[in-house]
């Protein structure tokens, strides 16, 4: 009998060992429209000449009037993915060593500098939050603008990884308010920096070790400004798979108002 021969009819063996990947999205109660984008890639290779699993994950949260912020959030999603698909995850398929090339953090900074500059070209007046996670092996490089955020988890404790380029945010840090008060401010989604906002971005590029049999988390403020954090992993632990955890996210977001779009992207890594 083969071993698979013991499965139900519609299930699917996963690998204990490959990435699992969820998404979901949606416009949330109180908008009209998305402005909102996200973008998934991943994969992996087995054979003679293997490599590690790798992936790319990007989730936009676009602003500006006359949906110049859908536009914004698309224009600097297809950026990112095309520069880094082309001279990161083209580079890996083609060498027989992950090290080659030039560093990962590097491309990433160009390729958010240049998702600035082309919605600075086409989209005057827009402008979009990125965060962008890249997964080579057991590395995952971030690049962030703005205030989607990056979580890391780790046995169920959430640690936010990026940080967020608001106002407020900044008053927090300098003490001038506490984090009850930031949760609250009538200006908490003003933002410092974003992008489409100027010719010289400054982009937090950084790179960390993944958290093994833990998760990646990203999202726009639709979701973690409106969920707090307790409840984000009470659902995550709960949920049986990472993409029932995203659909369960989005609707914990639109039951409590659902105020604003809501993208969220979680990456589930293998203990080994």
């Amino acid at each position: 009998m083969s071993k698979h021969e013991d499965l139900s009819p519609g299930e699917i063996e996963v690998p204990k060992n490959r990435l699992i990947v969820g998404s979901s999205q949606s416009t949330g109660i109180e908008r009209s429209h998305n402005e909102d984008a996200l973008l998934l890639l991943n994969g992996f290779t087995l054979g003679i000449n293997s490599h590690s699993d790798f992936g790319v994950f990007l989730v936009a949260d676009g602003m500006g009037g006359h949906r110049a912020g859908e536009v914004a959030s698309a224009v600097s999603i297809r950026t990112v993915a095309r520069k880094i698909t082309e001279h990161t995850v083209l580079e890996l398929l083609n060498s027989e060593d992950d090290t080659e090339g030039e560093p990962l953090q590097d491309q990433l900074k160009k390729a958010l500098e240049e998702a600035n500059q082309a919605v600075v070209d086409t989209v005057p007046g827009g402008g979009t939050t990125l965060t962008a996670a890249v997964l080579v092996g057991n590395q995952v490089t971030i690049g962030h603008v703005g205030d989607s955020r990056a979580y890391f988890i780790r046995d169920g404790k959430p640690e936010v990884i990026t940080r967020d380029h608001s106002l407020v945010e900044r008053l927090r840090e300098l003490g001038q308010l506490t984090e009850e008060e930031a949760a609250v401010h009538p200006q908490r989604n003003v933002l410092y920096r974003a992008i489409g906002q100027g010719e010289n971005l400054e982009v937090d590029v950084f790179t960390m070790p993944v958290p093994k049999g833990g998760y990646l988390l990203i999202c726009s403020d639709g979701l973690w400004g409106v969920v707090p954090d307790p409840m984000m992993m009470d659902i995550i632990r709960s949920a049986p798979n990472p993409q029932t955890a995203c659909d369960l996210l989005v609707q914990a977001a639109n039951f409590a108002g659902g105020p604003d779009n809501i993208s969220v992207v979680l990456v589930q890594f293998p203990e080994d």
